[in-house]
């Protein structure tokens, strides 16, 4: 089979250099703005990060979205305005939903500053339906233990978000969502669900490919709809499988702002500079200015 009947869109990410480790951003993209309700989506390292170091995103806002982290790698202290302290590391999830809005920060807990660590994780942003754009925020942490696993001989899956492959992860959904992380030994497959309007697939490390075709890494690769492929790995390689409901109405973004309507951005926007926003306790000395000129999609640090 040829890439194209498996594929409709191959979206390159845009690095972002950070000094101690990039950025990967595939979506949004000129090309594409969400994947059933994925409007954002980030890989951050590999990376080494020496003693004495780390990782501070300073406090930031949020609206209309539930942000979802998921370490590989080394580990983050969460912090937001509900009052929430949370460590999150590998294997772990933390979903948050701005809602009406919400603050947080995530930053290199101290035992990791204390000595070298490592850094890799993937950063999501999922849009909240019409309807719930304006929901109360809330948090939620599932331990590594408590999402799924598939066993599929040479591969195994980690259900994230959604049903896949007979398993249901116990992490909130507000419109139908699928998001595992599969890793495959040398030789392993594992067969693509076909259940969900929009799917993309995004190769995280080592080597993939979908019925037999190469997959180039730190690419997201949108599926066909109704397709049915096997993914597959000669060396090894791991690969993050996401997607879900088509929204009927757009979504634009601006900053760290998701919204249905541009008027509700502005309004953030206003927000955030006039500090009407609540504060996170225990981390409010310091927070991320609203950029001048016409701001990249998040900013770090």
């Amino acid at each position: 089979m040829i890439l194209d009947e498996l594929i409709i869109q191959t979206i390159t990410p845009t690095t972002h250099d950070l000094g101690d480790f990039r950025v990967h951003r595939s979506l949004p993209a000129r090309e594409r703005t969400m994947v059933g309700p994925f409007i954002f989506f980030d890989q951050a390292g590999p990376a080494r990060i020496g003693p004495g170091q780390g990782i501070d995103v300073r406090p930031h806002p949020h609206i209309n979205l539930a942000t979802v982290t998921y370490m590989f790698e080394g580990a983050f202290l969460h912090r937001d305005s509900l009052g929430t302290e949370q460590l999150i590391e590998p294997g772990a999830v933390n979903l948050m939903t701005a809602g009406s809005g919400i603050v947080h920060s995530e930053r290199s807990p101290d035992a990791e500053r204390a000595k070298q660590s490592k850094l890799s994780a993937i950063q999501t942003w999922l849009a909240l339906p019409d309807g719930r754009e304006e929901m109360e925020p809330a948090f939620e942490h599932v331990s590594e233990g408590g999402l799924p696993m598939v066993d599929c001989g040479h591969a195994r899956a980690r259900v994230i978000m959604g049903t896949l492959w007979g398993e249901s992860a116990p992490v909130t959904t507000y419109a139908d969502t699928i998001y595992a992380d599969i890793q495959l030994s040398p030789g392993g497959k594992v067969p693509i669900d076909t259940d969900a309007d929009e799917r993309a697939i995004y190769v995280a490390g080592g080597d993939a490919a979908l019925d037999g075709v190469a997959l180039l890494p730190q690419t997201l690769y949108v599926l066909r709809p109704g397709t049915r492929a096997t993914l597959m790995s000669v060396d090894g390689g791991r690969v993050i499988y996401c997607g879900g409901e088509a929204f009927k109405t757009p979504r634009h973004v601006w900053w760290n702002f998701v919204s249905s309507t541009t008027e509700r951005l502005y309004q953030a926007r206003e927000d955030w500079e006039a500090m009407r926003f609540p504060l996170i306790p225990g981390d409010d000395q310091e927070f991320i200015p609203i950029p001048k000129g016409r701001p990249k999609t998040v900013s770090y640090p």
